[in-house]
């Protein structure tokens, strides 16, 4: 089987989360400028196949788009013209980043890694992949 991966767009930097090639278990890999996120995709799916992409999508409280949602559709275009035999969905990633904050409280992680917002952006990644996966 192929793996899934799960990017949790930012305007800096993008969260990259991966699942084992059972598609058990979500893993971050990786943080990625988002500037560099396209090239780097397109590097990684031509070493290790990949069946679906997961992409973040922002909402607001009450289920309308939040503003981010402008700087991700220009992506996702691009995505599909760039890779269009790996299929996109989308995943409501409403309060990812807390609750990936949270888990790093959780686990003991120090307060100085907890600033860290790409290792906050790849934990997130991996939550909208776990998410995924747990309700496919």
């Amino acid at each position: 089987m192929a793996r899934i991966l799960a990017i949790d767009y930012g305007g800096k930097r993008c969260g990259i989360a991966i699942t084992d090639e059972s598609q058990i278990i979500a893993s971050g890999l990786t943080t990625v400028d988002t500037k560099q996120l396209l090239s780097w995709l397109k590097d990684y799916v031509s070493k290790e196949e990949v069946e679906l992409f997961i992409v973040g999508e922002p909402k607001r409280l009450h289920g309308e788009p939040s503003e981010s949602e402008k700087l991700i559709k220009p992506f996702l275009e691009q995505l599909n013209k760039e890779l269009p035999d790996i299929p996109i969905k989308r995943i409501d990633e409403r309060f990812t980043s807390k609750i990936a904050f949270d888990t790093m409280i959780a686990s003991g992680i120090s307060k100085k890694k907890r600033r860290d917002k790409a290792l906050v952006d790849q934990i997130s990644a991996t939550i909208i992949l776990q998410d995924y996966l747990y309700n496919r």
